[in-house]
């Protein structure tokens, strides 16, 4: 019994001591970050507030819902991860309304993080270009921060 108890202990030990740090868990924002978009009202640059944005990515196999929001100036869209040199980003101010599209072109820089975040991607050379169309509810785009290292700064505007 007194080997057991013994036994038991150094178990234990072992796992209390074998307990891994806090490296394996991305939660400090080192993870891919996300481009951030901001909108402008057309006539005169100033900041506008939204009602209502729905917006859509295409991530290489066809158009991702990635929802809508409600009365914001500003939200943060996730880029493509694999090797394609653009994304093509859809925005709409109604839930079946009209689209506008807007393809993001840039070049991506790869930077091993941690074990547990693995790699992280940056994107550099940021050019938007936005599809002409009469019905579009984006009337223009405004180029921000030409590359994205965090989601601090505005790396394109929306003319509404």
């Amino acid at each position: 019994m007194k080997y057991f108890k013994f036994l038991l202990a150094l178990c234990f030990i072992g796992m209390l001591i074998s307990c891994g740090a806090d490296d394996d868990i991305c939660e400090s924002g080192e993870g891919t970050p996300r481009m951030k978009v901001s909108f402008l009202t057309f006539a005169d640059k100033k900041v506008k507030t939204v009602d209502s944005l729905y917006v859509a990515v295409d991530y290489g196999s066809g158009k991702v819902q990635l929802g809508g929001q409600a009365k914001i100036t500003s939200r943060v869209i996730p880029l493509r991860v694999d090797d394609s040199p653009y994304t093509d980003i859809y925005f709409r101010t109604e839930n079946n309304g009209a689209e506008s599209k807007v393809r993001v072109n840039y070049s991506t820089k790869s930077i091993y993080v941690s074990p547990g975040c693995g790699i992280k991607k940056t994107y550099e050379n940021l050019n938007s270009v936005l599809t002409p169309s009469t019905t579009a509810p984006v009337k223009g785009i405004e180029e921000g921060q030409n590359f994205i290292e965090n989601e601090d700064k505005t790396n394109l505007y929306l003319l509404f």
